[in-house]
């Protein structure tokens, strides 16, 4: 009978992979582009443009009532306060990154970070 096991090769090659994994995530976390701007949406409509090197405290109103309550505060953003039930959008952790969101899907709340604009080389129809 053979033995299967693993050989000196095989533990380069994790290694390697393993390497090769980190250096990729580190490239993406720490050179991703910061953002310049955060904007909220209800509905899909959005409902605020602010500057994220400015802080201050925004209240999201539906109907004429408060739903959240969004906190830009050196150059990051959470919500402090929300009227959802489960308030993972309250939970979830500061975002600074451009792409970066969060959701209050009850609320249907979307709080995300914008960059600065790149030029699009063409569009998709």
């Amino acid at each position: 009978m053979k033995r299967l096991g693993i050989k000196k090769g095989d533990i380069a090659i994790i290694f390697a992979l393993l390497l090769a994994a980190a250096l990729f995530f580190c490239a993406v976390f720490f050179f991703s582009p910061k953002g310049k701007t955060v904007k909220i949406e209800v509905d899909s409509k959005t409902v605020a443009t602010l500057p994220l090197d400015e802080n201050r405290i925004y209240n999201v109103e539906i109907n004429g009532k408060t739903t959240n309550t969004v906190e830009i505060k050196d150059k990051r953003v959470c919500v402090l306060s929300a009227d959802c039930p489960d308030k993972i959008c309250v939970k979830h952790r500061k975002i600074e990154k451009s792409g970066e969101s969060i959701i209050c899907l009850p609320n249907r709340v979307v709080v995300s970070i914008e960059g600065e604009q790149t030029e699009v080389d063409g569009e998709a129809r």
